[in-house]
């Protein structure tokens, strides 16, 4: 078994083919075979069937003529209605009769007789016909040996060799076609081989027939690009990152270096506070990209019910901006099952991101989405949709996904000194989507709208089995 296991494919389905080309070429042959024998059987019991018949035939006119039989291999012999033999071939001259059967009223009958009065030991086709001679019946048996199964050597040589040459035939018919299927799938594993990271845009040549092999080449070439994209895209992603961290980097390398060549000029109080403004920029950018591993490892997440509403209520009501004020509409039931610690990063990079950008007045929404097809798979209780906005500026529709890749900043908010990582609307995206929703930007008459859609949760049921009463502040209306 173990041996059978390490064979190609090509020699499993050619010892296959030829095992399958063997077995139908021998039925085949014995098919033929049989009927050549039952049409020469049936021939040569015509042939003693005629000849019996012109001895009867002579019997019923007195007129038999000698000899009986004109083939060495024939037997014939006429019994009168005493059951005695009164004329027989020479083969037979003083022998018993040679069947016991009659026609039973027939004009003829056949039997297979072996031994008996017959010459030989072979088995003989026997043909019994009745002779009607001076009022009484008469018989006459006719006989010859029967026909063997091969019916002749060269013919059984013949269908031998022509079955064998037709499962050769289908065996090698059968590896070339193996051989020329799988072609084209050492062209595809040659050309894998080839790939590395040095030319990860090299794609696996496409076979000419539309076949499964095609639609693998497809299918390979797909993920190629796929795995392309995500190398282009993690290449990218390290440059920003090491283009991030190398800015503040430099800054304290700058201050440091100042210091020691102008002690005098500085002190350690100054030196330390304008340090700890990047080491701050620097904590934050590689605390992002723990965060960001952590999604694309995507682990386990804690579920508990939330109210979004009261969720939303304390993370703006915690916020003090002296420039900035906010408005709230906030529907009250609307419960989410997730993970409070995630979703409250996700809430708090909106807020920042709207903060930074508007102009007086941040606003927050909370509320069922109304239309929302309740059965679909991935809302299976309805949308829970919270909406974030601000009186900024705006992004433009053909901006609205730039936001939404890693250090991406738009021309608005180049400054670094706004606070943003370029990291917390990605961030934001991953956990929507590893709470199976959506985070997305949506038109607005002023500003820009970001629009989170979650899938909703049972409202909770209290113990007396009313649904539970909301928290505090979470149906406060817009202020």
């Amino acid at each position: 078994m173990k041996a059978r296991q390490d064979w190609s494919i090509t020699t499993r389905i050619t010892v296959f083919a030829g095992a399958v080309a063997v077995l139908l070429s021998a039925m085949l042959g014995a098919a033929v075979m049989l009927a050549i024998h039952r049409y020469v059987t049936a021939d040569r019991t015509s042939e003693i069937a005629a000849d019996g018949g012109r001895v009867a035939h002579e019997v019923e006119h007195n007129d038999v003529s000698v000899p009986l039989v004109e083939h060495s291999d024939r037997n014939i012999q006429v019994v009168d209605p005493a059951g005695t033999v009164v004329a027989a071939s020479p083969r037979l001259r003083g022998k018993p009769v040679m069947a016991d059967f009659t026609p039973d009223g027939r004009t003829m009958a056949t039997r297979i007789v072996c031994g008996g009065g017959l010459p030989g030991h072979d088995c003989n086709i026997v043909v019994a016909q009745s002779a009607y001679r001076a009022g009484q019946d008469w018989i006459v048996y006719s006989s010859s040996p029967t026909i063997p199964p091969y019916v002749t050597p060269w013919l059984a040589a013949t269908v031998l060799g022509a079955a064998a040459l037709m499962a050769a035939a289908i065996t090698a018919l059968g590896h070339r076609i193996v051989t020329a299927a799988l072609r084209p799938v050492a062209a595809i594993r040659n050309e894998l081989d080839l790939i590395s990271e040095i030319c990860p845009d090299r794609r696996v040549p496409h076979p000419p027939s539309r076949d499964e092999i095609h639609d693998l080449a497809d299918s390979v070439n797909r993920t190629l690009a796929r795995l392309h994209a995500a190398m282009s895209q993690q290449r990218h992603f390290t440059s920003n990152a090491s283009h991030e961290l190398r800015t503040p980097i430099a800054a304290i390398r700058a201050e440091v270096e100042d210091a020691l060549y102008a002690p005098e000029e500085t002190t350690v109080s100054r030196l330390g506070t304008t340090v700890l403004g990047s080491v701050d920029r620097i904590e934050a950018i590689v605390g992002d990209l723990l965060t960001m591993a952590r999604l694309e490892a995507r682990q386990a997440l804690d579920s508990e019910p939330i109210d979004l509403a009261a969720f939303a209520s304390a993370e703006f009501r915690s916020r003090h901006d002296a420039h900035k004020e906010y408005a709230h509409a906030l529907e009250p039931g609307v419960v989410v099952a997730g993970d409070r610690a995630q979703l409250s990063r996700l809430l708090a990079n909106l807020l920042d991101n709207a903060e930074r950008h508007a102009a007086s007045t941040v606003t927050v929404r909370v509320c069922r989405e109304h239309g929302a097809k309740p059965n679909t798979l991935r809302f299976p209780q309805g949308v829970a949709r919270l909406e974030v906005l601000d009186d900024g500026a705006g992004i433009d529709v053909d901006k609205r996904e730039l936001v939404f890749q890693c250090f991406a900043r738009l021309d608005t908010a180049r400054d670094r000194g706004a606070g943003g990582t370029g990291l917390g609307l990605p961030i934001a995206r991953q956990i929507a989507q590893a709470h199976g929703g959506t985070l997305q930007i949506e038109d607005s008459f002023t500003g820009a709208r970001f629009v989170l859609r979650l899938p909703l949760a049972a409202i909770p049921q209290a113990a007396d089995g009313k649904a539970a009463s909301r928290p505090e502040g979470s149906a406060a209306q817009d202020a």
